[in-house]
């Protein structure tokens, strides 16, 4: 735990585990110290954000890599990720890994067409990785995205001291091994942290990030200027007839793939009953 007058290791008081409250990284506290180097957790402050698995709080940009190969990015994946965080009102952020083997320009104009903040890393000759460095100055990140995509090797990049395992991947099962195991905390030479987290498949998206139906299109950023503009004001934005969403999607003005998305995680919305997750 990081104070003004220096770091302490600390617990938490027994009460919180009575109310149902565990500290997460990231969070903002009072501590009552105990000495030079051990402290108590005394109150956590009100979280202007929160993940609940991977526990992180108080998140201002969520940082999604994916190389262009190796393994081959799932878009379906990454939208649905980057849903989670604009309706968790945390900034997504796409960085594009491995560009020295494959071209990444027609990803990146997809995602910044779509309004996101992107990136594109050569993580051989460490290109674009001072970019990404300068815009999470004096910001809360987490760095997330599955095994081989090159996440350890660009938070090695920031970091040279860091010396993150990295794995190569295992051409058989078409991923890489497992080698991040836990959230930690770095702290940036001119403010600002980053979080490291486990790879996606531990970004718990099935319990405790649920987004319904009806607040989903909200969550694509590049639908916002379309909403309200269709001729049914209950309108899905799948198939309906006069649908200002869908004409976008025909003019090119969302790309097809977004859309894509948008209807598979909307499929599975309509699936929840909203009264049996409203007090999960």
């Amino acid at each position: 735990m990081e104070a003004s007058d220096g770091v302490y290791e600390c617990k938490a008081r027994g009460l919180f585990r009575k109310k149902g409250i565990s500290p997460n990284c990231g969070d903002n506290v009072e501590i009552t110290p105990e000495n030079e180097s051990r402290g108590v957790i005394e109150e956590i402050l009100p979280r202007k954000s929160q993940i609940i698995r991977p526990p992180l709080s108080n998140l201002d940009v969520l940082v999604f890599v994916s190389s262009v190969c190796e393994p081959k990015p799932n878009l379906l994946l990454l939208d649905e990720f980057i849903a989670i965080a604009e309706y968790k009102k945390i900034k997504p952020v796409v960085v594009f890994t491995k560009i020295d083997k494959q071209d990444s320009s027609v990803l990146a104009k997809l995602y910044r067409d779509a309004g996101l903040t992107v990136f594109e890393v050569n993580n051989m000759t460490g290109e674009g990785s001072e970019e990404v460095k300068s815009f999470l100055e004096g910001k809360l990140s987490a760095f997330t995205g599955n095994t081989g995509v090159g996440k350890s090797s660009l938070m090695n990049r920031i970091f040279p001291d860091l010396k993150l395992e990295t794995n190569e991947i295992s051409e058989k099962l078409g991923r890489g091994k497992h080698t991040t195991r836990h959230v930690q905390l770095y702290k940036l030479e001119k403010g600002g942290y980053i979080a490291d987290t486990p790879g996606f498949s531990s970004f718990d998206t099935n319990r405790y990030d649920i987004i319904f139906k009806d607040e989903l299109a909200d969550c694509f950023c590049d639908f916002a200027q379309y909403i309200g503009k269709c001729r049914f004001p209950n309108c899905s934005h799948t198939k309906e007839k006069g649908c200002a969403v869908i004409e976008a999607v025909s003019e090119g003005k969302i790309a097809k793939s977004r859309h894509e998305s948008y209807i598979s995680m909307y499929e599975q919305a309509k699936q929840l009953k909203e009264w049996e997750h409203k007090n999960d």
